[in-house]
């Protein structure tokens, strides 16, 4: 029979794949009635009844293909996402686009699905979970944990590995070293008494380094992080990277590409040297993972926020990358956990020395380059004190609100911030 000529992990494969539809299936409503689409006045009746459409599908038994109702869903919910500032895009046509993105993914994961189908299925949830709201109890979530379930049941190595060769190491192993005098160096503390951080550092907005406060996160002991882990736990997730040195070159941009794409090209391929970075607060939303491998300092308990207001960012890149000389608005504990930075440090009082670019967008950035200031533009840059460092893994640097800071990543480099107020 055919069976018998057929490899077994063909076999595998093919029924560890034809279960995907169940389990998608089971993550939605049972019946068609308990299926929410309400929305408020702002989205059209017309488009409600094309969600209705899409919505049928899934209970349904059509055959397995895109869902054209959905692609009308996304196409004109993406209009209206991209109308304007982002701010002022209203909540519902967010919700909207995460339900065109189900619908999508619904579809793909119809009848017998290929990898190369789930892997886009999961593509269409991580565009909703960026772009959209949570919708139906964040299903969304739930839809992205069963289909990398089934990828890394079926085939690892089709979850972990792009098609296209991959660069071996990066092309630069590390930057150059900055030397830091004892005099310019950031103060060393081991875990001080969260009165003394508060007396000595907080209040008095002095920058800090703190050793062994990241000695029990899982990213150092049961989980260390690596490619290799990175790839195993987010390689086939859609992540936002800017692409460029530092984001105020003219040719800096951003764009959508998996985290193995990611790697491949910027990380470890030709384009390695600091032209690719991924910054942003939704990773760890995105990969629950990731998250539980890492915890929240206690100092931020000195806060005057509740632990939900604090943002968590994630900071991954080649050797090279920059950060330009800036100011954020609120208290930050920046945490190195793969490879080391240097970090350069003014007090807000040295503003006026700094030169901030005067448009509004990039008011709270400086348009000198640190470490090659143009002293004829910029001569008072120069009379300015600061602070420096370097960062090791388990570091963590407390940057005070408004501290203007610099960072150039030594080597490969996976940081975390936590802004809080």
């Amino acid at each position: 029979t055919k069976s018998d000529v057929t490899p077994p992990s063909s076999r595998f494969l093919k029924w560890r794949m034809a279960d995907v539809w169940r389990d998608v299936r089971s993550l939605l409503p049972a019946a068609e009635s308990d299926f929410p689409l309400e929305f408020g006045e702002d989205v059209d009746p017309g488009l409600v009844a094309v969600m209705a459409r899409a919505r049928r599908r899934l209970y349904v038994a059509a055959s397995p293909s895109r869902d054209p109702w959905a692609r009308v869903v996304l196409d004109f919910s993406w209009e209206k996402l991209n109308a304007g500032t982002w701010r002022d895009v209203g909540a519902e046509w967010r919700r909207v686009y995460a339900y065109g993105c189900l619908f999508e993914a619904g579809g793909l994961c119809r009848g017998d699905p290929t990898p190369a189908r789930v892997r886009e299925a999961i593509r269409a949830c991580d565009m909703g979970l960026l772009m959209g709201a949570p919708i139906m109890g964040d299903v969304l979530h739930r839809l992205v944990g069963v289909l990398r379930k089934k990828l890394d049941a079926c085939r690892p190595e089709q979850a972990h590995h792009t098609e296209e060769p991959r660069v071996k190491r990066p092309k630069k192993d590390s930057d150059r070293m900055p030397v830091i005098s004892e005099a310019k160096s950031v103060r060393r503390m081991r875990c001080p008494s969260l009165e003394r951080f508060r007396s000595e550092f907080l209040d008095t907005r002095e920058p800090v380094i703190l050793e062994g406060t990241t000695d029990h996160w899982p990213a150092f002991k049961d989980h260390e992080w690596s490619i290799d882990y990175l790839r195993t736990v987010a390689g086939c997730r859609t992540v936002p990277v800017e692409v460029g040195s530092r984001y105020t070159d003219e040719d800096w941009s951003q764009t959508l590409i998996t985290l193995n794409d990611f790697i491949d090209h910027y990380v470890l391929g030709e384009d390695g040297t600091g032209t690719g970075y991924l910054a942003q607060h939704q990773l760890f939303d995105q990969v629950p993972e990731l998250k539980e491998d890492i915890r929240i300092p206690d100092y931020c308990c000195l806060g005057e926020g509740a632990e939900d207001d604090i943002t968590i960012n994630a900071w991954f890149g080649p050797v090279g990358t920059v950060s330009p000389l800036h100011q954020d608005p609120q208290q930050n504990f920046l945490a190195q956990v793969v490879g080391r930075k240097f970090v350069r440090l003014y007090s807000p009082e040295e503003s006026k020395n700094l030169y901030p670019h005067q448009s509004e967008l990039l008011h709270n950035t400086s348009q000198v380059d640190v470490e090659d200031p143009d002293a004829e533009r910029f001569p008072d840059f120069l009379k300015a004190p600061y602070q420096e460092c370097v960062l090791q893994p388990g570091d963590v640097l407390f940057i005070p609100v408004k501290h203007w800071h610099y960072i150039r990543s030594l080597d490969l480099s996976f940081s975390v911030s936590f802004w809080w107020s």
